[in-house]
């Protein structure tokens, strides 16, 4: 697919790509030693506005397109993934449901600060019994007067710890649940009744830090019901608009991971031909890496494609989940092979592979499992069928 980018956005790219190389990749590996980013590259990100790429500038965003978008992820990811988990929740799940839906008041209120990355926003939808099946929540919400009180408990909440604001869905029809009877609330760090418990240890993502997040009679102002009242019942409809978008920048993660380990591999074998390795002993290795080229080549086209699609206004579930099965599965794929390629050596910290291979391993779950996104797919497909 031939791109045609404004010359405003290549010079953010080639910016971004030269942070990423002179300042992030320096300290990937501390990342993941020391399970933090530091202060000083926070700040960095968001001198450089990483924290509002899709927020409009009239909200103080850089206002990004969607495939715009996800190039930057695409950049950002070819090191440590960790560091484009700190921005993705500002960027994404916490606060487009504001952006999307939200009242003018809450906009005003609540991008401005996202976009600095004064403050910064997390999504609080999955729970103990119910992870990608959303549907199946039971945080609940009843009104009370001029509040809406919470209770109950949500679970791997990135960026908990630092966020200032959460996008919380919770049960207010029990009876409509998902067709009616979830509503979208905005909850304030500080608000009595919320809980947030300590860092989860994970295999991957160190530095990147997920909590347990307990409500237990959290009273939230009925102003904060996202939308308004009218919007009471219809947050289940904003938590899928948002995950479309999640999805696909998921896919842009997996990706970037893959293109930064093929050129490890690269490098890898060079390295043997250059030390009097004869190619012919290379050649499994070699038609590995025209395997990982294959793979990537065809996530890049399916990716740009669904994101393209999205800017047109398009609806693009359907799309979104292909995108995040094969681009996350694909990662899995490259990160074993480079594993194999580089035999003993790929278990050693110091060559990375076995970081990625941990932490690409974890966006076949985030956003929905690749179980979910079959799912979708499939009914997807089956409606068509049956509407012609």
């Amino acid at each position: 697919m031939a791109l045609t980018m404004s010359k405003t956005f290549d010079a953010f790219r080639s910016k971004i790509r030269n942070f990423v190389e002179e300042e992030l990749e320096p300290v990937a590996m501390r990342v993941e030693h020391d399970a933090a980013i530091p202060d000083e590259i926070v700040e960095r990100m968001r001198q450089l506005g990483l924290f509002g790429m899709p927020i409009p500038k009239a909200y103080g965003g850089l206002g990004l397109t969607t495939l715009e978008e996800i190039i930057i992820y695409e950049e950002i990811t070819r090191t440590n993934a960790c560091f484009r988990s700190r921005i993705g929740t500002s960027n994404g799940i916490g606060s487009m449901g504001i952006l999307y839906d939200g009242t003018d008041e809450q906009k005003n209120t609540y991008l401005p600060r996202i976009a600095s990355g004064e403050w910064t926003a997390a999504f609080a939808l999955t729970e103990p019994d119910a992870g990608s099946d959303a549907a199946n929540i039971s945080s609940s919400a009843v009104p009370d007067g001029e509040h809406w009180v919470l209770n109950g408990t949500k679970q791997f909440i990135t960026n908990a710890d630092s966020a200032r604001v959460f996008t919380t869905m919770a049960v207010t029809d029990e009876k409509k649940r998902a067709r009616g009877g979830v509503t979208a609330f905005i909850v304030e760090q500080g608000m009595p009744g919320l809980t947030v418990g300590p860092a989860d240890r994970k295999m991957g993502l160190r530095g990147s830090h997920t909590h347990e997040l307990v409500f237990k009679d959290c009273r939230v102002p009925a102003q904060n019901v996202i939308g308004g009242k009218e919007r009471v019942g219809q947050g289940f409809k904003t938590a899928m608009r948002v995950l479309d978008k999640g999805r696909l920048s998921m896919g842009a993660c997996a990706l970037g991971a893959s293109q930064k380990v093929m050129e490890l591999c690269i490098d890898r074998v060079r390295e043997k031909i250059a030390g009097g390795e004869p190619r012919d002993n290379l050649q499994a290795v070699q038609f590995t890496l025209a395997d990982m080229a294959t793979d990537i080549y065809a996530a890049r086209q399916m990716l740009y494609d669904a994101a393209r699609l999205r800017d047109q206004g398009k609806n693009v579930t359907h799309e979104a989940s292909m995108v995040k099965v094969f681009c996350t599965e694909m990662a899995s794929r490259v990160t074993d092979q480079a594993l194999d390629l580089f035999a003993q050596d790929g278990c050693l910290t110091k060559n990375r592979i076995e970081m990625f291979l941990r932490d690409v391993r974890l966006y076949r779950i985030f956003e929905g499992t690749s179980e979910i996104q079959r799912l979708i797919i499939s009914r997807n497909l089956l409606n068509q069928q049956e509407t012609r």
